[in-house]
């Protein structure tokens, strides 16, 4: 389906700039050709982040027997189970998970990163260069590392806000789509 969306978009694409009447240039007409492509699931018009996630599909994460989603996921290159943690401002990986994705941190960089339920939680704030969850693949991602009292690392709003929509239906969490 969505091979045909873009076959159909490229062919329109070339016959009207082959066949484009003479100002077909102009703001006026650039105008409307936005708001043709903004009517394209997924909005490609606009925003080239929704575009990508639209054209990645939807991702399906069955819930496990203890009532929580994970995702297999490729953090840096190497691959990561995280938990998805929609009450999560960023993606927090274990020192494991972390050193496994190539980061290093020194003591001196540890720091209150945050509050959790069980009070502050000390760690390291990184950027991770590209986190992979099925099609949908975000760059530059907000993340922290948790050196001690993190038993898995989660996936956070910092990456599953550039998914659209995040949504439960039953025992699955679909993303996107």
């Amino acid at each position: 389906m969505r091979e045909a969306v873009f076959l159909t978009l490229t062919v329109a694409a070339f016959v009207g700039f082959v066949f484009a009447p003479d100002g077909a240039d102009e703001p006026e007409n650039a105008a409307i050709s936005q708001a043709e492509a903004e009517r394209v699931p997924g909005g490609t018009g606009s925003d080239p982040a929704r575009y990508a996630a639209w054209a990645a599909g939807s991702i399906d994460l069955p819930r496990a027997a203890d009532g929580h989603f994970y995702a297999e996921t490729t953090v840096n290159s190497a691959p990561v189970r995280l938990l998805v943690d929609t009450g999560a401002s960023v993606v927090a990986l274990t020192a494991a998970d972390a050193r496994a994705a190539g980061l290093t941190w020194s003591a001196a960089e540890i720091e209150i990163v945050a509050q959790g339920a069980s009070g502050p939680v000390a760690g390291v704030p990184v950027t991770l260069d590209r986190v992979v969850l099925g099609g949908h693949e975000a760059r530059d991602v907000r993340a922290i590392i948790v050196p001690e009292g993190l038993a898995i690392s989660l996936l956070g709003q910092s990456f599953l806000a550039t998914i659209d929509p995040v949504r439960i239906e039953r025992d699955r969490m679909v993303l996107g789509g």
